[in-house]
């Protein structure tokens, strides 16, 4: 396919649909030098965003995080979604929704006269890992850490937290690996660049406690699914030694969706029942 900025359609930009390779942004947006921007990463199933007001609801609150005044109420974003949805000729679909400060008086660490821009477009993508959807993902484990609460906004989705991502998942895909996993500044499981991790032992799954990563709304969605089933759920700090005692192991996220793991550094898990089955219950919920 062609390049992001190269495309045919138009992108939802302040209100207004934008020709596609007319959407572009000034060299000296706050964004770019300071990465004052948040994001959200969605799927259209059937013509229809899954979860789509918690999305925009997460959107906001990130961007309060990040002293970003949003210009757009979750009714307002919710239309903007819409009408990218339906300009895009798209069922199902991938849709980012970008907030960023944009150019303006300010060009230095503070950004308080700079305008928030927003900005929405959506466009087909399939399985996130390829062919791990169904043989089960290989897993680099990255040398960066998670980092402390303290240190920075860490429960908002914003672009400055993938910095550590990009860089691990290089090195992860120059060692043959679709990802690598983080542990947390104390050294324990986190998540992986941009998912979170299950994993399951005599029944029951365990995953990390999202105290210091994104607890992404797939992963309240399958813990919930999970429950439901009666499937005990145990969110609890993992230490990256009990990898070696767990039997099966997925990732969830919009992009990822429900992926087997089937190696994550040394130890290796099955693509069990369990995972097979919450990811073909998960395909089912988003499609209903």
């Amino acid at each position: 396919m062609a390049g992001y900025d190269d495309r045919d359609g138009v992108i939802w930009m302040d209100g207004e649909l934008v020709p596609w390779r007319e959407a572009n942004v000034h060299i000296l947006s706050h964004a770019m030098h300071y990465a004052s921007s948040v994001f959200e990463g969605e799927r259209a199933y059937n013509g229809k965003i899954f979860k789509s007001r918690a999305h925009s609801e997460r959107l906001i609150a990130s961007a309060e995080a990040l002293d970003m005044p949003m210009p757009y109420s979750v009714d307002q974003i919710e239309a903007a979604k819409e009408e990218a949805l339906k300009a895009s000729g798209l069922q199902d679909a991938y849709v980012r929704a970008l907030v960023w400060r944009g150019s303006g008086e300010d060009m230095g660490v503070a950004s308080a006269k700079n305008p928030v821009r927003m900005a929405i477009a959506v466009w087909p993508w399939g399985a996130y890992y390829g062919d791990a959807k169904m043989q089960g993902a290989k897993l680099d484990i990255a040398e960066w850490k998670r980092p402390s609460p303290e240190t920075i906004p860490v429960h908002a989705k914003a672009a400055g937290l993938y910095m550590i991502c990009t860089i691990s998942k290089h090195k992860a895909e120059a060692k043959g690996c679709s990802d690598a996993l983080f542990m947390d500044f104390n050294g324990n499981v986190a998540e992986a660049t941009g998912a979170n991790v299950f994993f399951v032992k005599d029944g029951e799954v365990h995953t990390p406690l999202a105290d210091c990563f994104l607890n992404g709304i797939t992963r309240q969605t399958v813990i919930q699914m999970l429950k439901d089933k009666g499937v005990t759920v145990h969110e609890r700090r993992i230490r990256p030694e009990e990898m070696a005692d767990f039997e099966q192991c997925w990732l969830t996220g919009t992009a990822a969706e429900v992926t087997p793991v089937g190696q994550i550094g040394d130890y290796t898990f099955e693509v069990g029942d369990l995972t097979r089955e919450i990811a073909e219950d998960y395909e089912k919920l988003v499609r209903a």
